[in-house]
C-alpha cells in the first residue's frame, strides 16, 4: 500500500493516458478483427448450459479457495474469520481493484483499512496481505513451471518458454533464499548488510522498521515449512481451478481444448492481466489469452469466443457482487471484539 503525506496513491495522469491508449488499441483491434469477433458472439450464442454450470461452478471454488488464504493467515495470527466473511472482502476488495488503472494498489489499501476497522493489528493486517500476495505469486509460478513441462519442444513453445524459463528461474532464486534463510550463519550476513543499509538514510530507517514488523508478524503465524504447505496449497488450487474455468469454457463452446499449452498460456495471461494497466485488465487479458491460443492451434474465432465466455465467468459476473460486497463491508458495524478474537490463536 502506498501513501504520501497521509493519503492514498492514486492513479496518475500517466497511468490513465496509458491505459487510455491502451483501451483505444483494443477497439481498434476490435474493429479490425470485427469477423473473428463476430463469429465468436455467434459460438457464445450456441453455449452448452450444463458445460457452462461446470465453469461458473469451478469460478466460485477458485474464488472461496482465494479466500481461504487471508483467511488462514487471520486464524495463527490470533483473529477468527468465517470463510463466507472472508469471500465478501476479496471479492470486494476484487471490484476495488477492476474500477481503476493500478487498481491494485487501492483495493490493498481499502482492505488494510477494513481489517484494521475490525480490530486487526495493522502489523498482522499488512502480513496477511503481504503473504497472501506473496502465495499467490508462488502458486502461479508452480503453475506456470507445470505447464511449461506440458509444452512441447517447437512452434508456440519456442516462443513461450523463455519467458517461462525466467520465471521459473526467479522461483527457484526465491526458493533459494527461504532455504539459506534457515542458516544462522547466512541470517548473521544478512543482518549487517541490512544495517549498514540502513545507517545511510532515517528514511530508509523507517522503512527497514516497518518491513521488519511486517516480516516478524509473518514468521510468527506459525514458524516451520510443513505448516505453510496448506495455504500454498490452496493458492495453487485458486489458481488451477480459474485455469479449469477457462478450460471448461472452451468445453462449453464445444472447442477443443488444448491441453498442452493451456496452463502455460492461462499463466502468461496472467502477469499482464496482474499490472492492472486499464481498469481491470480490460483488453489486456482478452488480448493476450487470445494470442496465445491462437498460437496454440485454436482458429481466432473460437479463441476470442472462449476468452471473452472466461472473462464475463471471472470478471464480469463478479463484478455486481464485489459492489455489494463493498457496500455491505463498508458500512456494515463492526462486530464486538470478543466475536473475532478466539482464547487461543489456534483454538
Amino acid at each position: 500500500m502506498e501513501r504520501r503525506a497521509g493519503r492514498l496513491v492514486r492513479p496518475g495522469w500517466l497511468t490513465w493516458r496509458g491505459a487510455a491508449l491502451l483501451l483505444a488499441a483494443a477497439v481498434w483491434v476490435a474493429v479490425w478483427r470485427r469477423h473473428e469477433l463476430a463469429q465468436a458472439f455467434d459460438l457464445i450464442s450456441r453455449v452448452r448450459v450444463p458445460q457452462l454450470t461446470v465453469a461458473v461452478g469451478l469460478e466460485a471454488l477458485s474464488v472461496a479457495c482465494f479466500a481461504a488464504v487471508p483467511r488462514w493467515l487471520l486464524r495463527e495470527g490470533g483473529v477468527r474469520w468465517s470463510l463466507r466473511r472472508m469471500a465478501a472482502l476479496v471479492v470486494a476488495a476484487n471490484a476495488v481493484a477492476g474500477a481503476l488503472p493500478g487498481g491494485a494498489a487501492l483495493a490493498s489499501a481499502w482492505t488494510f483499512r477494513q481489517l484494521n476497522r475490525r480490530r486487526v493489528e495493522p502489523a498482522l493486517a499488512a502480513a496477511v496481505l503481504v503473504s497472501a500476495g506473496a502465495l499467490a505469486a508462488l502458486g502461479l509460478g508452480i503453475l506456470m513451471v507445470v505447464g511449461m513441462f506440458t509444452v512441447g519442444a517447437t512452434g508456440a513453445a519456442a516462443v513461450l518458454r523463455p519467458a517461462a524459463g525466467l520465471l521459473a528461474l526467479a522461483l527457484l532464486f526465491g526458493l533459494a533464499l527461504f532455504s539459506l534463510s534457515r542458516f544462522a550463519g547466512f541470517r548473521a550476513a544478512l543482518r549487517r548488510w541490512w544495517d549498514r543499509v540502513g545507517q545511510r538514510s532515517a528514511r530508509v530507517r523507517r522503512a527497514q522498521q516497518a518491513l521488519v514488523q511486517v516480516v516478524e508478524q509473518i514468521r510468527s503465524l506459525r514458524p516451520g515449512f510443513r505448516t505453510w504447505l496448506r495455504p500454498a496449497m490452496l493458492a495453487l488450487l485458486n489458481w488451477t481451478l480459474d485455469a479449469a474455468c477457462l478450460a471448461a469454457c472452451l468445453w462449453a463452446l464445444g472447442v477443443g481444448v488444448p491441453w498442452h499449452g493451456l496452463l502455460l498460456a492461462y499463466g502468461l495471461t496472467q502477469i499482464p492481466g496482474s499490472l492492472r494497466l486499464t481498469p481491470g485488465s480490460l483488453g489486456v487479458i482478452e488480448a493476450s489469452l487470445s494470442v496465445l491460443l491462437v498460437l496454440y492451434g485454436l482458429a481466432p474465432g473460437s479463441a476470442i469466443g472462449a476468452t471473452l465466455l472466461y472473462r464475463a465467468i471471472s470478471y464480469w459476473a463478479l463484478q455486481p457482487i464485489g459492489w455489494a460486497c463493498w457496500i455491505g463491508v463498508t458500512f456494515h458495524a463492526d462486530r464486538p471484539e470478543t466475536s473475532d478474537r478466539p482464547s487461543s490463536p489456534h483454538g
